[in-house]
């Protein structure tokens, strides 16, 4: 099962100190770099843009501080601050910052600001792996237990996801690449841009569309070959079995 990644940027004036938080992040597993920014304002153009789940922020940068820098979001993601300057920590914690780190920053401590972070994101989207039985969702303000043996599949529909199972269907906050990265590689496939299918409830495929059960699930062209290989994986496993 892949792990879960956030994704980050750093926005930092000092390159050094950017190259320094590039080296701890390339060396933590639940973490991709998306970008690195030496101003908020080409930072802040970005975060508009495009969705980012962890940003590690100087503060006193030119023309625009860090504090700025989130003001000016609408969609705010995690912050953790890394700074020289220790006198802006309990202003920090007013922007609900996940930690404030002191230069120079240590791998050890690193984790443990990235370790809160991922803790949060899994609080927030209310989705926990508990094995490979079953999953917890969120739902209708309450926790539902899906067995991913009678999970069919799942379709993505804007800021929630639509759990197709045996007997229901079930609409969760969240997002289609959270499930891709925490449900089990070996028997959950991303088949389109929309759609995860468990490859263990297809009936049948074509070029064009998936079948499972009386449900039709579009194929991505560029998906097809993907899908082939993970059901000849599959039906290798389940001969070893017998």
């Amino acid at each position: 099962m892949d792990k879960l990644t956030l994704n980050c940027v750093i926005v930092d004036d000092s390159k050094l100190q950017r190259l320094s938080v590039v080296r701890l992040i390339e060396e933590h597993p639940s973490l991709k770099l998306l970008a690195e920014f030496n101003n908020a304002l080409d930072a802040r153009r970005e975060l508009s843009k495009n969705k980012v789940d962890l940003v590690f922020l100087d503060i006193e940068m030119p023309v625009l501080s860090g504090f700025e820098m989130i003001d000016g979001l609408v969609h705010k993601p995690q912050i953790i601050f890394i700074t020289g300057k220790t006198q802006y920590a309990y202003k920090a914690f007013d922007y609900n910052a996940v930690d404030y780190l002191h230069k120079p920053v240590t791998k050890e401590r690193f984790k443990i600001a990235v370790d809160k972070a991922i803790s949060n994101y899994k609080i927030k989207n209310e989705i926990f792996l508990e094995n490979e039985d079953y999953i917890f969702v969120k739902s209708d303000l309450q926790k539902r237990k899906v067995f991913l043996d009678e999970l069919l599949y799942i379709e993505a529909l804007g800021d929630y996801v639509k759990l197709i199972t045996k007997r229901e269907s079930i609409i969760v906050l969240s997002t289609l690449k959270f499930f891709e990265e925490d449900l089990p590689e070996n028997r959950f496939l991303r088949v389109h841009k929309s759609y995860i299918v468990n490859l263990e409830k297809i009936n049948q495929y074509n070029s064009k569309r998936i079948e499972i059960g009386k449900n039709e699930i579009p194929l991505s062209r560029n998906r097809k070959k993907n899908l082939v290989e993970a059901l000849e994986k599959l039906n290798h496993e389940s001969e070893q079995e017998v």
